[in-house]
């Protein structure tokens, strides 16, 4: 199990990577885009990732993209969120 520090770290990177994706997590939920445990998930995802470090670093040099790095784990429900 995770403490909250991990988790509050990666729920961070993954609204940070979303921001940078122009993708609003919270609208998401609540129009039903995305389910609050879809979200949940999605942070758990996260915490699976073998370096958040060098997905930190990315985030700080990119503060609008189109797309993730390949390595995100959250990608795909990344992009289906986008406007």
């Amino acid at each position: 199990m995770f403490g909250s520090k991990t988790l509050s770290k990666h729920a961070g990177l993954m609204g940070r990577m979303a921001e940078t994706l122009d993708v609003d997590l919270g609208k998401a939920i609540q129009t039903g885009a995305m389910s609050p445990e879809s979200y949940r998930a999605s942070v758990m995802r996260c915490t699976k990732c073998s370096d958040p470090e060098a997905c930190a670093d990315w985030l700080d040099e990119n503060s609008q993209s189109t797309a993730t790095p390949d390595y995100c784990r959250n990608a795909a429900m990344l992009e289906a969120l986008k406007p």
